[in-house]
């Protein structure tokens, strides 16, 4: 199965710009002594993506040209500039760019443990191999719910089948990665016309058209969205191998 490596990154990254000093996207916070999105490609290439296509603002470009930051490495590493309106625009952008197929996502914010970004990938090939009978399209990270704020909320059954994806409290939140079809762009008309606006909003209507997804449990993932969780997922990085 070949598969294809796409980053979500084309957001401005609010909350943590508020809390830091640097008033500068997400994708080029240094976590590590690496601009995020650097990191975030070399980890997914590292899982087994052939190649990785990242998805940023014009800002984003901008300051890295100026600042003359190496953040994609060609050609294994595609750059696309994108100016999009919300974070489900984002993700319907890379039906555009990739080949039919599989493909694993993630947002850049998403630090996981590269031994668990790499058992995300093996479980999920191994799902997807098995349950050709059930139409699986696609199989997201979830994690145990810290209390996080504006999380989104998995209903997982005790199969491994996500039943729902939204506001009511679960134990379970989505934890930013990915490994997907490229069928579930077939929806992309769906969601425009039903005038939703985040990414989070699309995967939950995908459960809702019938789509099959399965969820798959990571130890040790940090969403960075603000100054706090920069500096844990930076101790976490240190600890990792």
């Amino acid at each position: 199965m070949k598969l294809q490596g796409a980053i979500i990154a084309a957001g401005r990254g609010e909350r943590l710009r508020n809390s830091t000093r640097d008033d500068i996207p997400k994708p080029l916070v240094m976590l590590g002594g690496e601009a995020m999105l650097s990191r975030q490609a070399r980890a997914i290439l590292d899982a087994g993506a052939s190649s990785v296509v990242a998805i940023v603002n014009s800002e984003t470009a901008r300051i890295a040209s100026e600042k003359k930051l190496v953040i994609a490495n060609p050609p294994s590493v595609a750059l696309v500039v994108r100016d999009t309106a919300n974070s489900m625009e984002t993700m319907l952008a890379l039906g555009e760019l990739l080949e039919p197929g599989w493909f694993i996502a993630s947002t850049v914010d998403a630090v996981i443990p590269q031994t668990e970004l790499a058992r995300f990938v093996n479980e999920s090939r191994k799902k997807i191999e098995e349950c050709r009978e059930k139409n699986l399209a696609g199989v997201l990270a979830v994690t145990r719910w810290r209390g996080e704020a504006k999380p989104l909320f998995a209903d997982v059954t005790s199969n491994g089948l996500i039943l729902r994806l939204g506001n009511r409290q679960t134990s379970m939140v989505t934890a930013g990665l990915y490994f997907l079809s490229t069928r579930v762009f077939d929806y992309a008309a769906d969601a425009r016309r039903a005038g939703l606006d985040a990414l989070r909003r699309f995967l939950a209507l995908l459960i809702e058209r019938g789509m099959a997804l399965d969820a798959i449990e990571l130890e040790g993932s940090i969403d960075v969205d603000e100054a706090s969780d920069l500096d844990a997922a930076l101790a976490a990085i240190r600890k990792m191998p």
